[in-house]
């Protein structure tokens, strides 16, 4: 298999999709895209990639994961021609032009000790959250970077019911109908939470098999049966169109899936061999009409692979451990565009975001 290409035999999903394609579609990496950044900026960790309803990108990224090396021109006196820490939340239109930036410490709510998760949500609002040690808060923003509102305030250690406060969480998605919004709650905590997306206000909480959750876990274990609460992380959580809720267990190698209201649907495992920080980083899906694909994002292993939602079976994967274009170190969020074009980002010392187009065979 060649990196940087999707080689997969997709028919059933395309035939369930309407498609007319006589050949499986491939993903290419765009080694050109982002743009180079303005203003002598540099990223850091990328820990979050969203898309808007103008397939514009947004990603938030780590400016304290720097070295002094890279931060060179940040220094007093600068030690370099470049570079200075970007902003933590930038905006790209889909050329890979920044669009605007913004983010960091303010009047009126808790910034993050380390960023962790973006979500634009339908009616334009941008999430935010964090995993640091002291990180149990949820900011929203305006597309501009004004402060809307904070859930939770910043907290040490596991409260996995307490729902005054998170617990280093990961990722938000919001439901438009009931609005509300959905936390991964996370690296700390071991559940899934909702509230009022516009007041705030606490609404349910759950945690594996939709129970009460625990703020015990036992190491997992491949051979042993699966483990009746989540791990830490609890890393992402993604609402369908249909109504079904997609939780990554990622330490323990599995997906969730749930019904609104936390009752237990089923469970899939995704590589399920995968030690260390397991394979279940990130989910994002198709975008055809019945969301017919998950895109799974594994740090692990280094690969995106692809499943059919109906059922959770391994249709493919593309990528590869390394630094090259269209190769991937801890690649950790997915997102995708109306057109299918798939956006990566790569924490620990990769520290970049990639998009990956469908190409014609």
């Amino acid at each position: 298999m060649k990196f940087g290409y999707l080689l997969i035999s997709l028919s059933a999903w395309l035939l369930a999709a309407g498609a007319a394609m006589a050949d499986p579609p491939r993903m290419q990496v765009d080694p050109y895209w982002p743009k180079q950044l303005p203003h002598n900026w540099i990223l850091g960790q990328v820990s979050g990639v969203a898309v808007d309803g103008a397939d514009n990108v947004w990603i938030i990224q780590r400016p304290g994961s720097l070295t002094p090396d890279e931060k060179g021109a940040a220094s007093n006196p600068p030690r370099s021609i470049c570079c200075v820490p970007a902003p933590p939340v930038i905006e790209f239109d889909p050329a890979g032009n920044v669009l605007r930036a913004w983010g960091g410490p303010g009047k009126g709510y808790d910034w993050f000790r380390n960023e962790h998760g973006i979500y634009i949500d339908p009616k334009g609002f941008v999430w935010v959250g964090g995993n640091g040690d002291d990180d149990g808060q949820v900011l929203k923003f305006t597309q501009a970077g004004a402060f809307i509102l904070q859930i939770g305030h910043p907290a040490r250690g596991a409260a996995s019911n307490d729902v005054t406060r998170l617990g280093r969480p990961a990722d938000i998605s919001v439901d438009p109908v009931a609005n509300e919004v959905y936390i991964a709650d996370g690296y700390a905590n071991r559940r899934i939470i909702v509230f009022d997306a516009d007041t705030g206000a606490y609404k349910r909480h759950w945690g594996a098999y939709g129970a009460r959750p625990a703020d015990t876990a036992r190491q997992y274990d491949p051979n042993a049966a699966l483990p009746r609460q989540f791990g830490t992380p609890v890393h992402c959580v993604k609402l369908a169109n249909d109504g079904l809720v997609y939780v990554c267990d990622r330490q323990n190698d599995r997906i969730q899936i749930f019904h609104k209201d936390g009752s237990f649907v089923t469970e899939w495992r995704v590589a399920p061999r995968t030690l260390g920080s397991g394979s279940v980083w990130d989910l994002a899906l198709w975008p055809d009409g019945s969301q017919s694909l998950l895109f799974n994002a594994d740090g692990t292993n280094n690969q995106v692979r692809l499943l059919r939602r109906a059922d959770g079976m391994v249709l493919g994967a593309f990528g590869h451990s390394g630094r090259q274009a269209g190769q991937f170190h801890w690649v950790h969020n997915i997102a995708i565009d109306s057109h299918g074009n798939v956006f990566t980002t790569e924490v620990d010392t990769a520290k970049r975001v990639q998009r990956f187009t469908p190409t014609a065979p």
